[in-house]
C-alpha cells in the first residue's frame, strides 16, 4: 500500500506541470532598500522614533511621512510625494488610520510589500465605519473632542486607552504633540485596496483601546497578511519597537535584527 501510495504520488506530480498546476511554497518578499513610514490620526512622524534606529541599523534608508490629517486625500499625496523620492523598491508601513492611506497608495510599482501596525485595512470603496461598527467600540472614542470640524483625544483617554502600555513619561510627550485629526477623514473610502495584489504583514496589538483587536485579526486574515500578535497597546511602534521593526524587515526581505 506504502508503495502505490508513492506511485500515485509521482504519477500526480508528472501530471501537474503539463497543466500548470504548482505546489511550490509562496516566494520570498523582494528585497527592498527603502522603507516610508505613515502615522496615523493623533500623532506625528515622531511615533516612529523607537522603530527608525533599528532599521537603519539594517541598512535601510527610512523616510517618516509628516501625514497632514487634513483629508483622505491630503494625506495620499504627501506619502506619494515621500514614495516618488525613493532610489527602488520600498516597503510602505501604516499605523491605525494610516492603514486607509496604504492601501491607496500601496499600487505604486515602487512598494514591494504593505506593513499594518494595528492599522485600518479598507477594501476598495468600503465603508469602513460601517465595518468597524460590527465590533465593540475602542475605550479611547469617549476621549474624542471636536473643535472646528478637528478632532483631538482629551489627555485621560490619550494616556489612559490610546497609549495603554507606553511608559507614561513617553506618552505625555506624544500627548503632547498628538496632531489635530479632521473628523471628516474617518469616512473618507479608497479607490483600490493595495493588499489585494501586494504581499502584506500585520501586527495586531492585542490590549489595543483604540482598535478593536478582534477588528485587527479580521482585517489580517482578509488580507491573507503574514501575522504577529503583540502583547501591546495602539502604539506598539513605541512599546514594543523591536517586534515591529522585525516586522517590516521580514517585509523587506531581511531577517530579524
Amino acid at each position: 500500500m506504502k508503495f502505490l501510495r508513492i506511485l500515485t504520488l509521482l504519477v500526480a506530480g508528472m501530471f501537474a506541470a503539463p497543466f500548470g498546476i504548482a505546489y511550490a511554497q509562496p516566494a520570498p518578499p523582494l528585497k527592498a532598500r527603502n522603507v516610508v513610514l505613515v502615522h496615523g490620526a493623533w500623532a506625528d512622524g515622531s511615533s516612529w522614533a523607537e522603530v527608525i534606529p533599528l532599521l537603519q541599523a539594517a541598512g535601510l534608508k527610512v523616510t517618516a511621512v509628516q501625514n497632514p490629517l487634513t483629508s483622505l486625500e491630503d494625506s495620499v499625496e504627501a506619502t506619494r510625494r515621500a514614495l516618488a523620492l525613493q532610489d527602488g523598491p520600498t516597503v510602505l508601513v501604516a499605523h491605525s488610520w494610516a492603514g486607509t492611506v496604504i492601501s491607496e497608495v500601496g499600487t505604486d510599482p515602487k512598494v514591494t510589500s504593505l506593513v499594518y501596525i494595528a492599522a485600518r485595512a479598507p477594501d476598495a470603496k468600503e465603508d469602513f465605519v460601517a465595518l468597524s461598527g460590527k465590533f465593540p467600540a475602542g475605550a479611547v472614542r469617549a476621549g474624542i473632542q471636536q473643535h472646528d470640524g478637528f478632532t483631538t483625544l482629551s489627555e485621560e483617554a490619550f494616556l489612559k486607552y490610546f497609549a495603554n502600555g507606553v511608559a507614561p513619561e513617553k506618552a505625555k510627550v506624544l500627548y503632547a504633540v498628538q496632531w489635530p485629526t479632521a473628523a471628516s477623514i474617518f469616512a473618507g473610502r479608497t479607490t483600490v485596496a493595495a493588499w489585494h495584489s501586494k504581499p502584506t504583514w500585520y501586527a495586531v496589538s492585542k490590549n489595543d483601546r483604540t482598535i478593536n483587536p478582534d477588528l485587527e485579526r479580521f482585517l489580517a486574515k482578509r488580507m491573507n497578511a503574514t501575522t504577529v500578535e503583540l502583547d501591546a497597546g495602539h502604539l506598539s511602534l513605541v512599546s514594543h519597537p523591536k517586534d515591529v521593526a522585525n516586522l517590516i524587515l521580514a517585509a523587506a526581505g531581511q531577517g530579524p535584527s
